[in-house]
């Protein structure tokens, strides 16, 4: 519908102790609450674990999977677009992160994805890269834009702003970009459903 705000949600990747991930979804939260054409939900996989354990095609699903994903899957559902939080490990994304992406199929299906990243020298580019390949096998559209916050440590203040307002700009054209595609596809899918 016209003017109804875009559910945007944040799902945060890290779920390592001493993890720097809230302090970037703060921020990423911060500019989020600026704009009026986005409410945020905050999906952290740190406080909603879910299964390690995919059960294989056609088995029943490991005791405790439905009560976990309860607490997950009907906010992915509910998305109208993503931003993915995460870092870069070993030249990828976090464990955690893939499993949540596998869980969960149609949930992604024609919505838009767009990616913050963190790390040391490479920004968590690689990380995002990766997901890129994977978020369009599950028929997802990624942004082009990306915020990389590369030796992320020091980018933030201890307040956790970030004083480089080349930072800001690039946050701002991505949220553009997502809420662009966002609109584009939910309205798009109000006309025709998105095929199976």
């Amino acid at each position: 519908m016209p003017g109804t705000p875009l559910r945007v949600a944040v799902l945060v990747g890290s779920t390592r102790e001493g993890r720097f991930a809230p302090v970037v979804t703060k921020w990423l939260t911060g500019h989020l609450g600026q704009r009026d054409d986005v409410r945020a939900d905050v999906v952290d996989l740190a406080e909603t674990p879910l299964p390690t354990v995919l059960p294989a095609f056609g088995q029943e699903p490991p005791p405790g999977t439905t009560e976990a994903l309860s607490l997950v899957t009907p906010r992915l559902a509910a998305a109208d677009a993503f931003v993915f939080v995460t870092p870069e490990y070993n030249h990828s994304y976090p464990a955690a992160l893939k499993n949540a992406v596998d869980w969960h199929n149609e949930q992604w299906h024609g919505k838009p994805v767009a990616f913050v990243s963190y790390g040391g020298l490479s920004g968590g580019l690689r990380a995002v890269e990766h997901l890129r390949v994977v978020m369009a096998e599950l028929n997802a559209m990624t942004i082009r834009n990306t915020v990389s916050f590369h030796n992320a440590y020091g980018a933030f203040a201890a307040d956790g702003r970030v004083d480089d307002p080349a930072v800001d700009t690039a946050a701002k054209a991505m949220l553009d970009q997502l809420t662009w595609w966002a609109h584009a596809l939910r309205d798009a899918k109000e006309t025709r459903p998105y095929p199976a």
